[in-house]
């Protein structure tokens, strides 16, 4: 990977725990900034707790639940006919070459 230099400042605390980092995990200070970009850079975008709750509730509010359309007993005959089907081989099994 092609490394590019940036210069930025940090205020002597964050330097101090990135410092404390990289000693304690052996790796270079600039390993560890990158892997702490790409960890936040994942997070970003995903809902907090607070924030998908309140979603939930929304739709809740949206779509009230209704009731369901198939006896419990008739979910559960359909998932084991599913999950015999699988072990069989799904379709082929079926006299399908």
């Amino acid at each position: 990977m092609a490394s590019v230099k940036l210069t930025f400042s940090l205020d002597e605390e964050t330097v101090a725990r990135l410092r404390t980092t990289a000693g304690r995990v052996r790796l270079p200070q600039s390993q560890v900034v990158r892997e702490a970009i790409a960890e936040y850079a994942a997070r970003v975008g995903r809902l907090g707790d607070d924030e998908r709750a309140e979603m939930l509730r929304a739709f809740d509010r949206l779509l009230p639940a209704a009731p369901p359309r198939r006896t419990a007993a008739a979910v559960d005959a359909e998932l084991r006919a599913l999950r015999a089907a699988r072990r069989r081989g799904g379709r082929r099994g079926a006299g399908r070459p």
